[in-house]
């Protein structure tokens, strides 16, 4: 498979593996709503928040939703820097792509809207990434309503919306929403008890043995056979038959070309995605604008998405309770449709945009603000979210576990460190952690066993061992220390690992 090439590639290849694990730290002040609302809202630099977020969501993100920096070049945003050289712009995005495939549910996907300033050196990038075989398509979004005449060359009037699936093999989309336009060409001009239908063509180009025979209409008049050029797509009898049932129609007076009747109430209630999405089905900038002026009084984002693009995505890939992504939140936009649809939702933003424009937004959105596609929907409020901050790294310089610590922290840590899963964030907490490929895992930190001394919680003997909740099959138990020796530790299938020094982040 061909790859890129670009200043510091090698750098950025082990950019996220050696980003350290952070705390995330609450504050209570900013949390909005339930309390115990899943939701995140989190403030921070986004390789170090998705680095947060592995121990605890690894594998669990349904749909991934980026809207990145364009690198346009005009440097219109005071938020994002978006003038930068392309080496740049890929040293930023790589290993920020390789934390967000870790997150990735295996039958999940993400979506990442570019323009053609980095569009096609970010499909290489993403080919190498998440693997050529899992690229599902490049949907164009038409973004404007009408051609831009002051434009230098060409009025450029799309977005590329890149879709990647963890696995081509287990994603399967969601039909798209039937629209109202798709659904007024029913009708039902002979009353039939059956419900609104419409006229479909019974003829075909592909040459058919039984679709050559002629027919007389109810009405009299004699058709030889079907249009020139063409066949009858079913046989003599098969139409005889749909007739009796009243499935075909011969026009008012009964003399037209047979036509089978399609029931809107047999047909799919929805329909396949597509590459090509209009502005009439999922907005345009300026509804996305006008959107974030009634928020926020002024347009802070040049580049806003609208909601209903949003509810798009978020239909197709996700069902209600999934857990959707946005790590370069901007506006709120994702996490808003998110929420109105149901969907629990994390959202990271760098800066003070966090807080001055992520939570009033989303405080209006629990409070069932009526803007975007509430209406559509029916919204009227729910729901929560609770808003962190990024911490101090869970080790230290020297690479001791950092004092303030609490168990569940480093409980987290080792847990997705040991089996590259994510723990629980309502596991229990006991220092026997879970069993995982028949191997049980254990964790003596923080007193856990409420016996800080060093023959107590802390510390491997034959009494804690005692102590601990039995496992049959093999171990690997984490301390400060342990008394037991080498024979002992073999006969009980232990393997015994020092904190911090045998601690490897995965």
């Amino acid at each position: 498979m061909p790859l890129l090439s670009w200043f510091q590639r090698d750098e950025d290849l082990t950019r996220a593996a050696l980003a350290p694990y952070r705390l995330l730290e609450p504050v209570k002040s900013l949390a909005y709503g339930e309390e115990d609302s899943p939701n995140m809202l989190i403030e921070g630099d986004n390789l170090d928040a998705l680095k947060a977020l592995l121990p605890y969501y690894a594998g669990q993100v349904k749909c991934i939703f980026i809207d990145p920096p364009y690198n346009t070049r005009s440097a219109v945003s005071e938020h994002y820097d978006d003038n930068i050289e392309h080496a740049q712009w890929l040293s930023m995005i790589y290993p920020r792509l390789e934390l967000l495939r870790e997150l990735l549910a295996d039958d999940g996907t993400i979506w990442i809207t570019l323009d053609d300033n980095e569009a096609h050196y970010f499909k290489v990038v993403c080919d190498e990434v998440f693997y050529r075989k899992n690229f599902i398509a490049n949907v164009i979004w038409r973004k404007n309503y009408a051609p831009k005449s002051s434009a230098r060359h060409f009025s450029v009037d799309h977005d590329h919306m890149f879709v990647y699936a963890k696995d081509a093999n287990r994603w399967k989309p969601n039909l798209v929403s039937r629209s109202i336009d798709q659904d007024k060409i029913y009708k039902n001009p002979d009353n039939d008890p059956r419900g609104l239908w419409r006229p479909d063509n019974l003829s075909a180009r592909n040459p058919y043995s039984l679709g050559t025979y002629g027919l007389t209409t109810p009405g009299g008049r004699v058709i030889d056979g079907p249009p020139k050029g063409r066949y009858w797509a079913i046989s003599q009898s098969k139409l005889q038959s749909l007739d009796q049932d009243n499935r075909i129609w011969w026009g008012k007076d009964g003399n037209n070309v047979p036509s089978l009747k399609r029931f809107l109430n047999e047909v799919k209630q929805g329909r396949v995605p597509q590459t090509y999405w209009s502005w009439e089905e999922v907005g345009h900038t300026q509804d996305a604008k006008k959107e974030s002026v009634i928020l926020f009084g002024d347009e802070v984002f040049a580049t806003p998405k609208p909601e209903s693009l949003m509810q798009r995505v978020i239909e197709i890939a996700t069902e209600p309770g999934d857990l959707v992504l946005d790590s370069f939140l901007g506006s709120g936009t994702t996490a808003a449709v998110a929420h109105k649809m149901g969907r629990r939702w994390i959202g990271i933003e760098m800066g003070d945009h966090a807080r001055t424009h992520c939570v009033p937004r989303m405080q209006k959105v629990v409070d069932g603000e009526q803007g975007g596609i509430s209406e559509t929907l029916g919204w009227s409020g729910g729901g929560g979210f609770r808003y962190y901050k990024l911490g101090v790294p869970v080790f230290n310089e020297s690479g001791h576990i950092r004092e303030g610590i609490s168990f569940e922290q480093l409980a987290a840590h080792v847990w997705f460190a040991e089996t590259g899963v994510a723990r629980s964030t309502r596991a229990k907490k006991q220092a026997f952690l879970g069993e995982h490929d028949g191997i049980g895992y254990y964790l003596l930190f923080n007193g856990i066993l409420g016996d800080e001394s060093r023959s107590g919680g802390n510390v491997l003997t034959k009494r804690v061992l005692r102590s601990l909740p039995a496992f049959e099959g093999p171990k690997v138990i984490y301390g400060e220390a342990c008394l037991l020796n080498d024979e002992q530790l073999a006969d009980l299938l232990i393997t015994f690992r020092q904190t911090p020094y045998d601690l490897k982040a995965r």
